[in-house]
């Protein structure tokens, strides 16, 4: 399922009766020296016969955020070429020393090499118990067994970022993933192979690989206050449940209106709408103003309310990741 979250607009869900509103987050890559090395080259990878090294190519390029290309893939023929003229197994890339000579001779500021390991598969048989009608009628049933196959194939990857200019590793880690399937006798549907098996394997591996080295968006749902913390009149609880129309509506804009004359006409002794404001304002992403209203909240509040207890921490955390994540972006 994709989620799109729009700086003007808040889509809101129902999830059983509490009203929620769909955020996105900007989080910092997790391996920060990454967003230092921007120049990229990704070299044959040795034993790959899922076509890994394409794929984290092929993705590594295609990572973009505010619509701007976050790494620039330098030429894989270019990096033969310099591989073959200077006499390098892929295997040897996975040596810093070697990886470093070749990367400045590219121009590259890192490279990125590896080592796939073989395919496992694993099949083991069971059975599941069927019921099925004795008669036209189903008056009886009778059971009866199937045999049934759990098919598990596994995938493993040794990967490297070697920074060029410093002649160090910035990131290197074995990277596994493991998917499962159920087929019975009585599935028309065909057992996946294991190349398929293989192939999803190293798209999953590759996807986290560029997960670990830029920046991304971390989308979440948080809910809404939809009763009173005060003894509401009828205008007061109105205010309310218009506002909650609104946000559901997209109307940003009207439902901030009912939540301020909400503020006021409570004396501002309310938290609700203090909270309320504070989702909205987080899901526009102005965070400093999504804190204040939240600490608004969380002063007017006696006993503890989880959704608040949740925003205070969250919105403090937010602040952090996307500063760090500007950094890596500007860099």
């Amino acid at each position: 399922m994709r989620y799109i979250v729009s700086l003007s607009i808040i889509l809101v869900i129902f999830s059983g009766c509490a009203q929620k509103v769909r955020m996105k987050a900007l989080e910092p890559a997790e391996v920060d020296r990454a967003a230092n090395t921007k120049l990229i080259a990704v070299t044959s990878f040795k034993n790959d016969r899922v076509g890994l090294s394409s794929k984290i190519e092929s993705i590594l390029a295609k990572q973009k955020l505010d619509n701007k290309n976050f790494f620039t893939l330098m030429s894989r023929s270019d990096l033969n070429k310099i591989i073959a003229e200077q006499k390098v197994q892929n295997s040897g890339l996975m040596d810093t020393s070697t990886a470093v000579q070749v990367g400045r001779l590219m121009g590259a500021q890192a490279l990125i090499s590896g080592d796939v390991g073989d395919v496992s598969m694993q099949d083991t048989n069971y059975y599941e118990t069927r019921i099925k009608c004795a008669d036209s009628k189903c008056k009886n049933t009778y059971t009866y067994n199937v045999l049934c196959t759990k098919r598990v194939v596994g995938l493993s990857a040794q990967l490297r970022m070697v920074d060029i200019t410093k002649g160090d590793i910035i990131y290197a880690d074995t990277l596994s993933k493991n998917i499962e399937w159920a087929h019975c006798q009585d599935d028309s549907r065909a057992m996946p192979s294991r190349e398929m098996g293989a192939q999803q394997l190293a798209l999953n591996i590759a996807k986290r690989f560029a997960y670990k080295l830029t920046p991304h968006y971390r989308h979440f749902e948080v809910t809404l206050l939809e009763d009173p913390d005060l003894d509401y009149n009828d205008r007061q609880k109105s205010l309310l449940k218009n506002s909650l129309v609104y946000i559901e509506q997209g109307r940003n804009d009207k439902a901030e209106k009912l939540l301020i004359e909400l503020i006021n006409s409570t004396g501002k002794q309310s938290y609700v709408p203090f909270y309320n404001l504070g989702v909205i304002k987080e899901a526009q992403g102005k965070y400093v103003e999504a804190q204040n209203f939240y600490g608004v909240a969380d002063n007017l509040m006696v006993e503890p309310v989880d959704e608040i207890n949740a925003a205070v921490k969250r919105i403090k955390s937010a602040i952090i990741k996307r500063k760090k994540s500007q950094e890596q972006m500007a860099r």
